[in-house]
């Protein structure tokens, strides 16, 4: 693992935090409980399956990245005796079903169901304002991505970042590190000028595999994983009505919610 631990200086000169490095669901977006989840149990009625993943079946599944990889992990623990299909056949069936999955949640996306987590619109607006580059690095699809942009903030939002590395860009995806290289080689930066923005423990062990610091904003989820080597762990990123607050790591040093402007003071920290 790259050492994240020294920021202070290289070549006589000190490191700047240079750009922002955005996880998807569950970090812009709280998009499993009433996005993903609802999708797959949509895909399975429409496949006339009887599968139901409620909400504490679907904490667990989340354990496992992708959501292809979710559905194999499902048939191989819960439902072994479901069908033969040889090898070839039952990646035809996770593929479809995944596929239909993809349809309802874009379906979702579109009707304006799924709104940004707190602070996320106003940091975004701030890193622009104050010329952090932008990239995103998730296990969903980029369409997934693409969509939730664009409902949540605008047609020109996509065009925002950089980088948009997500779903099958690369070999292996979260906790493997994979995504975030392929981020970091796109934007031509090194991992100690760039921050990772995730919310989960398979997130932040991925950043910190590519040698990225890592901010964690829990959610529902997410909130009793370990998160041990994250930089700092906030309940969200928060506005100036609904401060945020430092669940690990040193306090904000000014605004109690997360800015671009505190984030970079506080880079040496």
């Amino acid at each position: 693992m790259a050492s994240i631990d020294t920021i202070a200086s290289r070549g006589g000169s000190l490191i700047q935090l240079q750009a922002l490095l955005f996880d998807v669901d569950g970090t812009l977006a709280d998009t499993e409980p009433d996005g993903h989840r609802v999708a797959f149990n949509r895909a399975f009625a429409d496949a006339g399956l009887d599968w139901d993943w409620d909400v504490p079946l679907y904490g667990e599944l989340l354990a496992v990245a992708g959501g292809k990889e979710r559905i194999a992990h499902y048939l191989q623990s819960r439902r072994p005796g479901f069908a033969d299909f040889g090898a070839a056949g039952k990646d035809a069936f996770i593929a479809g079903l995944h596929q239909r999955k993809t349809s309802h949640y874009l379906d979702l996306l579109k009707q304006g169901g799924i709104p940004l987590r707190p602070g996320v619109e106003r940091l975004l607006a701030e890193a622009r304002a104050g010329g952090l580059r932008l990239a995103v690095a998730t296990t969903t699809t980029p369409e997934n991505v693409e969509v939730l942009l664009r409902t949540s903030l605008g047609d020109e939002a996509p065009g925002w970042f950089e980088v948009i590395a997500a779903g099958d860009m690369v070999p292996a995806k979260k906790p493997a590190p994979d995504v975030y290289e392929y981020a970091l080689h796109a934007l031509g930066l090194p991992a100690h000028a760039c921050l990772a923005l995730e919310d989960s423990r398979n997130g932040l062990l991925s950043a910190m595999d590519a040698g990225l610091r890592t901010l964690v904003s829990v959610n529902d989820y997410t909130r009793g994983q370990d998160f041990s080597g994250a930089w700092r762990v906030v309940d969200h990123l928060g506005e100036p009505d609904d401060p945020a607050t430092v669940l690990a790591g040193a306090p904000w040093r000014d605004e109690p919610w997360v800015s671009a402007a505190g984030l970079r003071a506080g880079w040496r920290d």
